[in-house]
């Protein structure tokens, strides 16, 4: 990942308002940054959220807070747990996201 036209700069997340995006099951809040080529994201999961799509983007995820199974289009399944991260590239692997407990992410693409 090469990072362009990004100037130093600082967020402080508590003063980003959080946007609704509804899975098939459960609600994700996002709190987002783009600038130049890269959109950084807080994100966090309600208990018993499933993704709506599988997602084809590159990712690097860390989780903060509870419990996250990422699934990938093979049938794998990976849980993470706080500390744990995943790095994909774009157009590898479409993956998609389920949690019982709700979790909480930080993500860059």
């Amino acid at each position: 990942m090469k990072i362009q036209e990004v100037p130093f700069c600082t967020v402080d997340w508590e003063t980003v308002e959080p946007v609704k995006h509804p899975g098939i099951t459960g609600e994700a809040y996002w709190r987002t940054f783009e600038l130049g080529n890269i959109r950084v994201r807080m994100v966090e999961y309600t208990p018993g959220y499933l993704a709506d799509h599988w997602c084809k983007r590159g990712h690097v995820l860390l989780v903060l807070e509870g419990e996250l199974v990422t699934e990938l289009d093979d049938g794998r399944k990976f849980t993470l747990t706080p500390g744990m991260s995943y790095q994909v590239a774009e157009d590898v692997n479409p993956h998609r996201s389920f949690t019982e407990k709700g979790a909480k992410l930080f993500i860059v693409d």
